[in-house]
């Protein structure tokens, strides 16, 4: 992927959730694919929540004594954050040069984003970004999308489509990227990972891998700096 449309879809993923924040937060009220994350949480922990949303994390965070900051590229997701927690620490941030000091954090949590960061050098920019925030021996968190399992007809069809225009030389994607609406209202950009890709790529940034699954929607991984 050209390094421009690359940028230019950062910024698109930004207004995309500008825009449906409200709604897309009402659908984002559950936890029941976080709730086992809390036993990787001690008292104490300095936490990053990377791609925060609507803070949701924090419904399961909260039951232990945390320094926690939220995060997130949407400037409205951020405002319902805080709305949600007002007592809780939420700022706005670009992916590729976060704002906090090395070796700050002794966990990232990284929920549900990182199929959202496009083209391969900027998913690596990202993930070092993070190994650099993270304390010696820190861990990271992560989830995304395991879109290859989803029995759904849409899914396949736009990611058969963009395989296509991508053999024909008509996209701009990489191959295991596609644009998946949201309520007929806009399209989001996803990197379609498998379970062995995301694993390469994040030991590639020199993390070590210590545990990674699959549940029936996540891909789920845990990696210590």
């Amino acid at each position: 992927m050209e390094r421009d449309y690359a940028l230019w879809l950062l910024q698109k993923i930004k207004k995309d959730y500008n825009l449906i924040a409200k709604e897309y937060s009402r659908t984002r009220k559950f936890i029941f694919d976080v709730e086992g994350l809390l036993k990787f949480v001690k008292d104490g922990d300095k936490i990053l929540d990377l791609g925060c949303g609507n803070g949701r994390l924090l419904w399961v965070l909260k039951k232990k004594k945390i320094d926690y900051i939220g995060a997130d590229v949407s400037e409205n997701l951020i405002k319902i954050a805080k709305e949600n927690f007002p007592n809780e620490k939420f700022q706005l941030i670009e992916p590729l040069k976060l704002p906090f000091s090395e070796n700050f954090f002794d966990k990232v949590f990284c929920i549900r984003t990182f199929h959202h960061i496009p083209s391969k050098e900027f998913r690596v920019l990202f993930l070092k970004e993070i190994f650099r925030v993270l304390k010696p021996g820190g861990f990271l968190i992560l989830s995304c999308w395991y879109l290859w399992s989803f029995k759904n007809k849409k899914i396949f069809l736009a990611m058969l489509k963009s395989t296509i225009l991508k053999i024909l030389g008509k996209s701009k994607l990489d191959f295991g990227d596609a644009f998946l609406p949201w309520q007929n209202k806009i399209l989001r950009y996803y990197h379609f990972f498998t379970q062995r890709g995301l694993k390469k790529l994040v030991e590639k940034t020199g993390f070590k891998v210590k545990k990674i699954w699959k549940s029936p929607f996540d891909i789920f991984l845990i990696a210590q700096k």
